[in-house]
């Protein structure tokens, strides 16, 4: 694939890691024009200029061609110097707009049917709506603070001038580490088809939900934290955005939580 333009909805932004050569990273994922969903790399996000920022929810424009060191079929690099933001969806009423942009998108009701398409075609990113939420599971990090390889890349960018020689970026702060994991546990079919599993939060946003709960309630953080991700969420009409892991393909993490409001026999409640 040369280097084309391409306009993306943007769907997924996984909380930010450590990286050797970016100093961080963020996995972005979306969709394009034609429905097709797409993973986005390299996008050190918040090392780039903020005129190149851009929301969930946001069409971009930017140059990509398919990657080159990453063989899964949706993986595209991304010409980040070329990004344009553009219009950005928002909610409205009824979700009107975005149900109708993300129904060109075939939902799995079963994560058994994404493991066996990825294994039967090589898939790697996918829409899951689960019959039931379980709990949520907390566990803390064994090192809640960065190994000191981890600082070295978190801060090269300010050693060695980044990526990026634009008088207009932004102050580069090190990044928070995220002291937990979070895990949903999950239902998908009914009845004796009831099948559990249990998969890794990364959305970008459940990691800022988990920072300002802690910043507003202190020790009470967990109880509103749990809030959010065992009622009201769960209370709509949830999807997860699906991707695996490069190097183990048969791992999955839910990267990205889409929830429209509810429906009932089609109709919004």
């Amino acid at each position: 694939m040369s280097v084309v333009d391409a306009r993306i909805l943007i769907l997924c932004k996984t909380y930010p890691s450590p990286s050797g050569k970016y100093a961080e990273t963020t996995c972005v994922a979306g969709m394009d024009e034609s429905g097709k969903l797409v993973r986005l790399f390299p996008v050190p996000f918040r090392l780039i200029t903020k005129g190149q920022q851009f929301k969930k929810w946001q069409w971009i424009r930017a140059k990509v061609e398919k990657a080159r060191k990453d063989h899964r079929r949706e993986s595209l690099t991304i010409k980040v110097d070329t990004i344009d933001g553009g219009e950005v969806v928002h909610p409205g009423r009824d979700w009107a707009e975005r149900r109708r942009l993300i129904s060109s998108i075939h939902v799995y009701d079963h994560f058994d049917k994404i493991d066996a398409e990825q294994r039967a075609s090589g898939m790697s990113l996918a829409l899951l709506k689960p019959a039931r939420i379980l709990g949520l599971d907390i566990e803390r990090v064994s090192n809640p603070d960065w190994t000191e390889e981890e600082l070295a890349k978190l801060v090269q960018e300010q050693k060695q001038g980044g990526l990026f020689d634009d008088e207009d970026k932004p102050s580069i702060r090190t990044l928070q580490k995220l002291p937990f994991d979070f895990y949903y546990r999950y239902q998908c079919g009914q009845g004796s088809d009831a099948k559990e599993f249990r998969h890794k939060l990364v959305d970008w946003e459940v990691g800022a939900l988990y920072l300002n709960c802690h910043r507003d309630h202190g020790a009470d953080w967990e109880a509103h934290f749990r809030d959010q991700l065992e009622k009201n969420i769960p209370a709509k009409d949830l999807r997860f955005l699906m991707g695996n892991q490069h190097r183990f393909q048969d791992q999955w993490l839910i990267i990205s939580l889409i929830y429209p409001p509810p429906m009932v026999q089609g109709l919004l409640l």
